[in-house]
């Protein structure tokens, strides 16, 4: 009997020493609050492809660890499957740099309820978020205002909805490009820059570009940033002439 404990021991040891360690410059670690039962996924694109860097499947205990390599700072997202059957499936998006990002959210609002730390870059875009939300939510309600105001045929309530529509676009767009400035030192400028207002007026998205810091000319959203604008430019310059 003794024996046999000796040898249930010795495979126990066995295994957890031959089980991989995860690697990577990043860690990422948190909770689900609520969550029993599921997968996540730390995800980042690659040649425009979303991948999978790493998972763990959780079954009771909604802490987990995750590791990925960066070489710069980049966009990652933890991606939730839960295993019930329901269509519930919540992406969230943060910047992945060298060092340790904690993520802590609840089962029930995934998104909205997300508590991160992270580096400089992740601290500036959740400030970001933040003002971007605002500007959302102020859409939605003219969306919803609009929609009475097409019910009851009310074209001066339509005509101020259009207007005062414009005027949140122009204000959205003019926070980001200062924003993107003010932050040239840091990946996330050209990173919102791309994502948020890729159809400002090209003379914006130049003047984004050229302040931004040698370092993040550089980078990889600074890269793509000043392709962009080249690639706009070129086909501009092609409809000029045949007009």
């Amino acid at each position: 009997m003794r024996h046999f404990s000796i040898l249930i021991l010795t495979a126990i040891l066995l295994v957890n020493c031959s089980a991989p360690k995860k690697e990577g410059n990043v860690t990422v670690t948190g909770n689900i609050k609520g969550l029993k039962k599921g997968t996540l996924y730390l995800q980042r694109i690659q040649d425009t492809m979303l991948i999978n860097v790493d998972s763990v499947i959780i079954d009771g205990d909604a802490q987990f660890l995750m590791k990925s390599t960066v070489t710069e700072p980049e966009i990652h997202f933890l991606y939730l499957d839960k295993k019930d059957g329901a269509q519930y499936n919540d992406r969230i998006d943060f910047f992945a740099e060298p060092g340790e990002i904690s993520i802590h959210t609840s089962l029930n609002d995934f998104e909205k309820d997300v508590r991160i730390t992270g580096g400089k870059n992740e601290m500036k875009f959740q400030e970001y978020k933040k003002m971007l939300k605002r500007f959302n939510e102020r859409n939605l309600r003219l969306i919803k205002e609009d929609f009475e105001a097409s019910k009851q045929k009310d074209e001066e309530k339509l005509m101020a909805n259009d207007k005062a529509y414009k005027n949140l676009l122009r204000q959205k767009y003019l926070y980001t490009i200062n924003f993107a400035i003010y932050n040239k030192k840091l990946e996330v400028a050209p990173y919102v820059t791309l994502s948020e207002v890729y159809d400002a007026n090209i003379k914006y998205l130049d003047t984004v570009a050229k302040s931004l810091s040698p370092r993040v000319k550089k980078s990889l959203y600074g890269k793509q940033l000043f392709d962009y604008i080249a690639d706009r430019k070129a086909k501009e310059a092609v409809a000029q002439e045949q007009q």
